[in-house]
């Protein structure tokens, strides 16, 4: 077997050396409030830390364009729509680069195909277990149809489809039903379904040349299937990297590509022997550990030119591949915010992107307020619903234009070459500047609360960048966490990387949120036959787990001590029952007896429970270097009768927090000792300045007292200060990226303790049958983080605190929304 790992580095194309030489922001100074958004230079700074500034054309699309099919005649694309909103299909002229036509579906999943002759497209059905057939004629759909893959009744969930060359076999992935359907065209009704394995999750299909086999990549399994067409059976599989996606055939048919997301490379595997030929490295730097995400490839006509898709580095990966397993890699294009799928048309020689985020982060003035029609609002504004997409549109580049692409995509990027810290350290901080120097902090604590924004809270602190007339559970409803933000550091730059629970808590244990869940999230979210795919994060699925691992998985790996307080635990039945571990490395690193998720129960409680073992330690003198504790309560549960106020929840919560700080502050092991305090991710609210915009707490004797610290962080900030200080890896590009949360401690370490401030609401307090919203609540399902409606939610939590008369603020949000960026001239 000829194995051959080509990595796209800066060394290996002369104009990437300029890479580490691009000046990047004096960090030796406390760092100035710089907000997400226009940059000069045409670039926009994401609240995650990267940057975009996409190469080309940029054309309107709608929710999370996940697919693009090119019409054999090259002057058509079709662009497949499946993200929390609207899910349908946009026909796009691109001679006339303008779109000519929509069809929408009640859901689908990925799956998106023409047929060889263009007569016809097919599409996902998604949880209702069909596949959508159209006629397609000028740009236009006709006759729509359906056929069932499986009945309705299982769970199959046609994702990627491929039609034969001879137009009559429609080869269907079913990821959650772990096979193939093989169905005839010219009988629908006539299918046969391939098992490849129940965790294989099934995901694209490809046919061979000679229309003999059928190549399917195993989302699950780290491989590419082989089906005899003729024996419509398994007859090999052959290994991949992780999360193995889209494939791509050499016009010979003896080389397959296979885009592999949860990795940095793609898998190129010879077809006649089904070894491997070399495997690529698509990320920016050869060394970088996963979070580029590779999932979507093309090849051009003749196979010389493969192009990457790397959806969390915002950019293309380019290579030549001409000669068989000796891909040389030839640079990167900066496109938009999380790629999904790039496709080379040969009619015009253009390259076209599908940005699954669009291109910027931008305030919404109409915020989510769907109970006041009088107001003539017309835009539902909440976040999952802004996920707006773009087409990009490019000219094949020169290797003049490919040099430049090149340049911009670095700078778009604060990943560093030798994965460093990416800001500048004072002199003496306890936070080290690279992972195994020491630290006189010992201990981290981090608290994970639930989907707050920071103007909701905070908005009323003078000190920060607030807007009081947004917040809603102000000093008096929150009391220690405006004390702790005013006694310690004020974090009013600070933004979670997660849209919603699902992948929230995925970037908060993580740092990442594989392609599984940014693509499954929105299925479940919708609440269409959202039992079949659910809630995808927290330990549910293999396929969520990230390559890098969680911050349990490095502190295994360290062997330093760590412990989890309801995080990735499945309470028992009831409180008297332990908890079991939902990841194989929390067991026997837990507390059984500490009650997670559960909106029925006190955060005192909880509170109550963790003081309790924290006793314990102190009288056995050692304590978990890493602890994690989850206090749920600041989710609330709307105004359904019964259930605790959404005020009385929130103060609940935020008791519980004062009361864990300053048990920590007047413990044995306090002088080194730091707690981070974040919200999973900041859904349930608005803020004037990003809907990502979040509170975050650092408390220690190490914190700066009395300080505002107005520098940018995120989740994988935190993240990043946590592991410097363990002495952990980073987890993925994007902690490794962050920028270390330095400005918030100093070298004097200050030891008095915190006193908490005892509620001044009334925490027995619950909502009255009449209360606003009540028969709303009711409906509610609070049995899982974001099931119920949010939208309808944040305006419950509104009216019950504000007054049933109040009208919601229309909040200032950012949004996943399309704002045409400006032609470059050298983009023309």
């Amino acid at each position: 077997m000829r194995f051959r790992r080509r990595a796209l580095t800066a060394l290996a194309c002369a104009w990437a050396l300029l890479a580490p030489n691009v000046a990047r922001p004096d960090d030796t100074a406390p760092p100035r409030r710089v907000l997400p958004g226009a940059r000069p230079g045409g670039t926009v700074l994401l609240p995650n830390q990267w940057s975009l500034r996409p190469a080309g054309r940029q054309l309107a699309l709608g929710d999370f364009p996940v697919n693009l099919a090119l019409h054999p005649d090259g002057q058509f694309l079709a662009a497949l729509h499946a993200g929390y909103g609207e899910h349908e299909i946009v026909l796009v002229d691109l001679k006339k680069q303008k779109i000519v036509s929509r069809a929408a579906l009640d859901q689908t999943f990925y799956g998106l195909c023409f047929s060889p002759d263009g007569k016809r497209l097919f599409a996902s059905g998604g949880e209702h277990e069909v596949v959508h057939a159209f006629d397609f004629a000028d740009g236009f759909l006709t006759k729509h149809r359906q056929f069932p893959v499986v009945s309705e009744k299982e769970t199959f969930v046609p994702a990627g489809l491929a039609v034969d060359a001879a137009g009559r076999t429609l080869a269907v992935a079913g990821p959650w039903g772990g096979a193939v359907a093989l169905v005839s065209l010219d009988t629908p009704d006539e299918r046969t379904l391939v098992p490849l394995g129940k965790e294989s999750y099934p995901y694209a299909c490809l046919f061979d040349r000679d229309g003999k086999r059928l190549f399917v990549s195993l989302w699950n399994q780290a491989a590419v299937a082989v089906i005899d067409l003729a024996e419509k059976k398994p007859v090999g599989t052959w290994a991949t990297e992780k999360h193995p996606t889209e494939m791509a055939l050499t016009p010979d048919g003896k080389s397959l590509f296979v885009a592999c997301a949860n990795s940095t490379k793609v898998s190129v595997l010879d077809t006649t022997k089904g070894q491997a030929r070399e495997t690529i490295s698509c990320s920016l730097y050869p060394d970088a550990p996963a979070g580029n995400t590779p999932n979507s490839l093309c090849l051009t006509p003749d196979g010389q030119l493969l192009f990457v898709a790397n959806a969390d580095n915002n950019n293309l990966a380019v290579f030549n591949v001409a000669d068989p397993g000796d891909a040389r890699p030839l640079g990167f294009i900066p496109v938009g915010w999380y790629p999904t799928s790039v496709r080379f048309n040969p009619a015009d020689k253009r390259l076209y992107v599908a940005n699954g985020k669009g291109t910027t982060s931008l305030a919404n003035p109409q915020g989510p307020n769907p109970l006041l029609p009088a107001r003539g609002q017309t835009v539902r504004q909440y976040i999952a619903t802004l996920m707006n997409g773009t087409l990009g549109i490019l000219d094949l580049p020169t290797p003049e234009r490919m040099a430049e692409y090149t340049k911009r995509a670095y700078l778009c990027s604060p990943l560093r070459r030798d994965l460093g810290v990416t800001a500048e350290r004072p002199e003496g901080n306890p936070v080290p500047a690279r992972v195994g120097d020491t630290s006189p902090i010992k201990h981290c604590v981090y608290i994970i609360k639930e989907n707050r924004t920071y103007d909701q809270v905070l908005g009323d602190m003078k000190e920060g960048n607030g807007d009081a007339g947004l917040c809603l559970f102000p000093e008096r409803v929150t009391p220690n966490l405006h004390k702790i933000a005013r006694e310690f550091v004020l974090l009013d730059n600070f933004y979670v990387d997660g849209e919603v629970s699902a992948d929230g808590h995925e970037w908060s244990m993580g740092a990442y949120a594989t392609d599984f869940v940014e693509k499954a999230w929105p299925l479940g979210y919708r609440g269409s036959r959202a039992g079949k795919i659910g809630y995808p994060s927290e330990g549910k699925y293999d396929l969520a787990t990230p390559a890098g691992g969680y911050i349990w998985d490095r502190c295994k790996e360290a062997g330093i001590s760590y412990r989890s307080y309801g995080e990735w635990i499945q309470n028992g039945k009831t409180p008297k029952e332990p908890g079991t571990a939902r990841a194989k490395a929390l067991e026997g690193h837990f507390d059984p007896w500490f009650h997670g998720y559960d909106l029925d129960y006190p955060d005192q409680k909880r509170a109550d429970r963790f003081i309790e073992e924290l006793r314990g330690f102190e009288k056995k003198g050692e304590f978990p270097r890493l602890t994690i504790l989850r206090l749920p309560n600041d989710h609330t549960s709307g105004t359904k009768p019964g259930k605790l106020t959404p005020t009385a929840m929130v103060a609940d919560n935020d008791l519980a927090v004062g009361r864990v700080v300053e048990a920590i502050s007047k413990s044995a092991f306090w002088k080194e000792t730091a707690v981070f305090i974040l919200e999973d991710d900041a859904q349930n609210g608005p803020d004037h300045v990003d809907a990502h915009r979040s509170t975050a707490f650092v408390v220690s004797p190490y914190t700066k007292r009395k300080h505002v610290d107005s520098a940018m962080y995120s989740t994988s900030s935190l993240l990043r200060t946590m592991e410097l200080i363990l002495g952990l890896k980073p987890m993925s590009q994007y902690d490794a990226a962050a920028r270390p949360m330095y400005h918030a401690f100093t070298s004097r370490a200050d030891p008095k303790p915190y006193e908490h401030v005892a509620a001044n609401v009334d925490l027995t307090e619950v909502n009255k049958p009449d209360a606003f919203g009540a028969k709303l609540s009711e409906k509610f399902d609070l049995t899982k983080e974001d099931l119920a409606d949010d939208l309808l939610f944040n305006e419950v939590i509104w009216r019950s605190v504000k007054g049933k008369e109040s009208p919601m603020p229309a909040p200032v949000r950012a949004a996943f929304f399309l704002r045409h960026l400006k032609k470059d001239k050298d983009d023309d």
